[in-house]
């Protein structure tokens, strides 16, 4: 099934939260956005939350990154982005966490681009958070711990954006610490690879969302 709205999103994302009987209480929505890097995910997320408003919180997998120290000693460096840059039985953990601590503040961590490194519990997702939009290009690879992933959300939707105007944002993100060039490589032979993993994984999405409604 492909989206045609954001205004549909959001319906949908609000029907994800309807009781499955009467008298039964909202259990909190956690809804997962996967796609290829630079498809627009955390455009879309973003987008979503505030459309959403003060209910819903955005919690983006990037905050599980490796820190640039730990990758320098693991030789992963040059890859940055790829699946084992990532702490994935940490980003479950919080899922599950998010999933049943609703009764108390869960601090979760961001990602701050212009350092480049994760930054600690710097997001609360408080009580009155009902709605949790995560985002992140390996939500559904079928590969421990990420297998485990899916069935901590409701739903994943997969945001499809052509490769040409994913290749675009990328060298131009990549362009903010590196010369063109440079961006250009990175694009191509670290995106890239990560990229075919996450096409692998489309047809697991509960939802096609086309980038050009980030």
């Amino acid at each position: 099934m492909i989206a045609d709205s954001l205004d549909a999103l959001v319906a949908r994302v609000r029907t994800l939260g309807t009781p499955s009987s009467p008298g039964t209480p909202p259990g909190r929505v956690l809804l997962g956005l996967t796609g290829s890097p630079g498809a627009g995910k955390t455009t879309l997320a973003t987008g979503l939350v505030a459309e959403l408003g003060p209910d819903a919180v955005h919690v983006p997998m990037d905050g599980f990154h490796l820190a640039n120290r730990t990758l320098a000693a693991l030789g992963r460096s040059g890859r940055k982005g790829a699946l084992d840059t990532f702490d994935g039985w940490g980003y479950l953990a919080l899922l599950t966490r998010l999933r049943h601590e609703v009764d108390r503040t869960v601090y979760a961590p961001s990602y701050r681009r212009e350092v480049g490194e994760p930054i600690a519990a710097e997001i609360a997702v408080e009580p009155a958070h009902r709605i949790v939009v995560t985002e992140g290009n390996y939500l559904l690879v079928a590969q421990a711990p990420w297998d485990e992933v899916r069935a901590a959300l409701d739903e994943v939707w997969f945001v499809s954006t052509p490769d040409g105007e994913r290749t675009r944002r990328l060298v131009a993100r990549h362009s903010r610490q590196r010369s063109v060039e440079a961006a250009t490589a990175w694009a191509a032979e670290v995106d890239g690879p990560n990229a075919v993993v996450v096409e692998s994984t489309r047809d697991r999405a509960d939802l096609v969302v086309p980038g050009s409604l980030a």
